[in-house]
């Protein structure tokens, strides 16, 4: 009986697909702080504490972008690309690093590790995820390339040819993985309405945010009609969502003296595009996002809350999660059984796991926003800013109304959590603490419950 519950025990705690994604994230995490800590990374001597730079590697292994010291003032040149590392390994994934590395090196990828890579790329199959993941690599670093020569053409005049080439990687990194780091105090704020920068930085995200499978099956197929029912959901839902949020900001903020009081037609119009569009998990910012109307504000939260898309390096609830959420409110108002979409019929697993999702992500955001009412009663802030907060990190945005800078240290450990968890997504942490999916030997009787 004793050997029985011994061996129950080890199988509780045996390193499960999930499990060693999360143990992974916490380490490259840690290392990041210890980095970030030494003296080398400090600009002008002055180290930051070491809270304040795990708190840094958190947000950029999380592609977060959210700060609590200025990067460019506060990391010297060696942090800053340290900070560049951490985003990309975080934004690609570990387990992508490591499977390229094996592959370099000629070892053979089993099934125990395809099916981990699976699990962290939210592949539907374990099958060709050895391809997916050099496809994942060759994506990166074709757009990144092609980012960081436009970004450093366009800023060769202003900074200079070296500081250029430094900046434009940087950013190009830091847009395509979703991150929101930037080397400039106030973002990209000085470009509000320079088309190469908008529209460069805004492509870089939304491409690292629509998802790598789609990028992929979108390159192989070529054809709207041979497209997989999960690409077409994610470009279609993306498309609405951007013009969605480009038209409710511009409209809004159109009357808003503090953001668009001094800009040119022009500018306003660039200003709503980017705005618009860098909810989606970016976090970069052209205006000041503390300024802006709370109507705005609170849109972009919903718009932080859904997200980008599975498999991209972006977080959120996901935009194929909302698109079920909205298809299955939408089949049981017409009064149908059945969810179809695109003519393809969705199983009603997937309606359980995006409500599941949902839930879960409610209860994150709303829990931290919670705790941060009580840590932070004092910075006596209105609840939309903690709950803008809040869902920014969840969503591994990055754009803020100030709070995080001046959040006591019991705070910057909510949002730490709040950032990882978004990262890792809501099913993962919940499958690691869960044992395997058995199926029942047996079913109970059916019995109805009255809703609504």
């Amino acid at each position: 009986m004793d050997d029985q519950k011994s061996k129950m025990k080890v199988s509780e705690f045996k390193l499960t697909s999930p499990r060693i994604i999360i143990i992974g994230f916490a380490l490259i995490i840690l290392i990041g702080a210890v980095l970030l800590y030494f003296p080398v990374s400090a600009a002008n001597g002055q180290r930051v504490s070491f809270l304040n730079a795990l708190f840094t590697s958190t947000s950029a292994v999380c592609v977060t972008g959210l700060i609590v010291v200025d990067t460019p003032n506060a990391f010297s040149t060696f942090g800053e690309v340290v900070i560049m590392i951490l985003i990309q390994i975080g934004g690609l994934g570990f387990m992508t690093f490591g499977v390229l590395m094996a592959i370099i090196m000629g070892k053979k990828i089993g099934l125990k590790e395809r099916l981990l890579i699976q699990q962290s790329t939210n592949s539907s199959s374990p099958q060709g995820v050895v391809r997916l993941i050099l496809g994942i690599f060759m994506i990166a670093l074709i757009i990144e390339s092609l980012g960081a020569l436009i970004l450093t053409l366009r800023w060769s005049n202003d900074l200079g040819a070296a500081r250029a080439i430094y900046y434009g990687i940087f950013h190009s990194i830091s847009a395509f993985n979703n991150a929101g780091f930037a080397l400039w105090s106030d973002s990209l704020s000085r470009y509000v309405g320079d088309p190469t920068v908008n529209i460069t930085i805004a492509l870089l995200f939304i491409l690292g945010g629509i998802g790598f499978t789609v990028v992929l099956d979108v390159y192989d197929k070529k054809s709207w009609s041979k497209l997989s029912l999960n690409t077409k959901v994610v470009l279609t839902t993306t498309v609405i969502l951007i013009v969605l949020g480009v038209l409710v900001i511009f409209f809004i903020e159109i009357a808003n003296p503090k953001t668009f009081g001094s800009l040119s037609l022009s500018e306003k119009l660039w200003a709503s595009f980017f705005q618009g569009v860098v909810p989606r998990t970016a976090g970069f910012n052209t205006i000041d996002i503390a300024s802006m109307m709370a109507a705005s504000q609170f849109f972009m939260i919903f718009l932080m809350f859904v997200g980008a898309s599975s498999g991209s390096t972006g977080g959120g609830i996901k935009t194929s999660t909302f698109a079920i959420l909205v298809l299955a409110v939408l089949t049981i108002v017409r009064g149908r059984e059945e969810l179809q979409l695109f003519q393809r019929r969705i199983v009603q697993d997937l309606v359980l796991r995006a409500l599941a999702v949902i839930i879960i992500s409610l209860f994150v955001v709303l829990s931290s926003a919670f705790l941060l009412t009580l840590t932070e009663h004092k910075l006596q802030k209105d609840f939309l800013e903690i709950l803008f907060e809040v869902t920014s990190a969840f969503g591994t945005v990055g754009m803020s109304m100030g709070l995080t800078y001046e959040l006591s240290p019991i705070g910057k450990i909510i949002i730490m959590i709040t950032m990882f968890i978004g990262r890792l997504g809501p099913l993962t942490l919940a499958f690691s603490f869960s044992q395997s999916i058995k199926k029942q030997p047996y079913r109970y009787v059916e019995e109805k419950l009255m809703i609504g």
